[in-house]
This record gives C-alpha cells, sequence and structure tokens, in this order.
C-alpha cells in the first residue's frame, strides 16, 4: 500500500520536565502562572510536550498546542539577562522540535503516515518543514526561582495558514495521494450503492458514535459499510469545506456532537454507533445503518458538506 503521512540547536540543556501527565492529560507546573492563565483564558489544553500528545484534544479545539522546556546555562560568564534569554529560546526550539516529531507521526488516511512518504512526497515534507518554522509562540515565561524557561507554539489545524489545509491543498494536487483517499490495502475500495429506501424523518447531518471502537481523529476519517463499501471520504467533499472545517466534528459525547453541528445549522443529524473499524481512521456501521444513511444522504446531501461528527472515547 502506498504510504503517504508526513514528515537544533539548544542554547541550554533540558530541564527537569514542567509538564504533568495525567489521564491524557498534559498540563504545566503551576509555578508557570502566566502560562497557565493564558491556557484558561482562551479555554485551550495542550496538545503535547517533547514527551506526550493528545491526538483528540487537536482535533477538538481545532489548534496544535505545544510546550517545550529548557534550563538556562548557569556558566558565570553568562549575566543572569543572557542566561533568561538562552533559555526563552532554548524553550522555543525544544516545543518546535517536538511539533515536528508530532505532524511526522500524523495519520492521514486509513493506516498510512506522511512519515513514510517523506521519501516520496519532498512536497509535503517541504509543506511540514515551513509550517513548523511558522508555528506562532503565544506564551514564554522564565522562572528566576527554578532558572528554566517553558514556551507554548501554536499551530491551526484549519484556516487558510492551518496545518490540515495545507497538507488538503498537496492532496487534491497529487494525483497518486488523491487517489489513496478511496483505497484500502492498496486496492481501490467498492462505492457503496443500494435502493434508495423511504427514511421517515428528514436528516441533515451525521452523528458517528465511535466511543466502542479503537478509533483515532485523522485529517481523513472515512466511513465503510460492514462490506468494506465506501459510504464516506472526503474525495467527495469540496477542498473549500475541508479546509474550513476538515472532514468531521470530534468530540467527547453525542450531546457535544449535537452543540458542534447545530452551530453550523445542523439541526437534525442521524445519529448510528460504530459496529467496527477498517483502520484506526476508518469506522464501520451496519448494513442496516449503511441503508439509512445512503437513503437520508440522497435528500439531504449532508456528507457532500462534510456535516459530520465522530464521538470519540
Amino acid at each position: 500500500m502506498k504510504k503517504l503521512v508526513l514528515a537544533g540547536m539548544l542554547l541550554a540543556g533540558m530541564a527537569g520536565w514542567a509538564c504533568a501527565e495525567d489521564a491524557g492529560t498534559i498540563k504545566i507546573d503551576q509555578t508557570f502562572v502566566k502560562a497557565t492563565t493564558w491556557l484558561s483564558q482562551q479555554s485551550l489544553t495542550l496538545t503535547g510536550s517533547p514527551s506526550g500528545r493528545d491526538d483528540n484534544t487537536a482535533f477538538s479545539q481545532e489548534a496544535i498546542l505545544f510546550v517545550g522546556e529548557a534550563a538556562a546555562n548557569l556558566d558565570p560568564k553568562f549575566s543572569p539577562a543572557q542566561r533568561e534569554l538562552g533559555a526563552k529560546r532554548a524553550a522555543v526550539v525544544t516545543a518546535q522540535r517536538a511539533v515536528a516529531e508530532y505532524l511526522s507521526g500524523f495519520v492521514l488516511v486509513g493506516d498510512t503516515f506522511v512519515k513514510d512518504g517523506v521519501q516520496q512526497y519532498d512536497t509535503i515534507r517541504s509543506a511540514v518543514n515551513g509550517l513548523v518554522k511558522g508555528v506562532q509562540v503565544v506564551v514564554q515565561e522564565y522562572s528566576k526561582e527554578k532558572e528554566t524557561s517553558i514556551a507554548i507554539v501554536k499551530l491551526g489545524m484549519h484556516g487558510p495558514n492551518g496545518f490540515a489545509s495545507v497538507i488538503y491543498d498537496k492532496v487534491f494536487k497529487d494525483a497518486g495521494l488523491r487517489r489513496a483517499l478511496t483505497e484500502v490495502d492498496g486496492k481501490q475500495a467498492p462505492t457503496y450503492s443500494h435502493k434508495v429506501e423511504p427514511v421517515a424523518v428528514a436528516f441533515d447531518g451525521l452523528i458517528i458514535d465511535a466511543t466502542e471502537q479503537n478509533f483515532k481523529p485523522a485529517l481523513i476519517n472515512r466511513i465503510f459499510s460492514a462490506k468494506k463499501e465506501l459510504l464516506y471520504d472526503p474525495s467527495k467533499v469540496s477542498q473549500k469545506v475541508l479546509v474550513e472545517q476538515g472532514c468531521g466534528e470530534y468530540t467527547n459525547s453525542v450531546d457535544k456532537a449535537k452543540a458542534a453541528l447545530d452551530t453550523r445549522g445542523i439541526k437534525n443529524p442521524l445519529i448510528v454507533k460504530a459496529v467496527g473499524t477498517v483502520s484506526a481512521a476508518d469506522l464501520q456501521v451496519s448494513d442496516e445503518d449503511a441503508v439509512t444513511i445512503f437513503s437520508a444522504n440522497q435528500k439531504g446531501n449532508f456528507l457532500a458538506g462534510a456535516k459530520v461528527a465522530f464521538v470519540l472515547k
């Protein structure tokens, strides 16, 4: 199968890590008041650090936030101001390096990874390198007591300059990558087709409850029937829609999924449970639900607008 997914200077030594990871949540030491206050005010959560990552958070909040930490160089020849400046710069580089490693292991579609595509797709590698260099430094804080510094860097998921947007652009311009959107194990997946059945209610969106599945958010998530027939894939979604919002919403409850879709004017989504996976990024629904989704979409045309929400564990 064609593999896709993408692909230091440290002015001071790494300090004892200031983040604690608890049940998948990456937290900053409360000593760094400026950083913790900023995160609280922005209602944002860290996506990762050099020691961990949280994909669900990145997709649910539409932003990748990484923290880096570095210790000051205690060589007596450096003044306190020079130590602080060096530690701050090193913390930024550490955070940027963590982002680069994070993006290089991002799931793009199915079981394919950008990391393995680096040698095959130099344009994608260049895009990732450019994104890492362009990440926004949103917080820098230095602790004179600990003589360490932390930096939080931010990269948007969607929008004109977002990570997903840049990658979608590269994918749609490359015929080989574009074909892979509808392939499974290197072979073209059959497109789902069925006689349109009457649907009593007019549905304008779709919620897939995947809480019982080992499912992960990805730049491209797909939905298959139980027979591995392709019901939903972003190759059928306009690039403009993908750039602006991706291939779906991601939450951890059906109620939150309804609320997320409601902000887009979707009032009556069809709700189904996933019954399996084709890969970590691809869900399967039952034959009965496949018919309902297919038939409802013939009238509501919600799949073409990526009016889909995925409920994760």
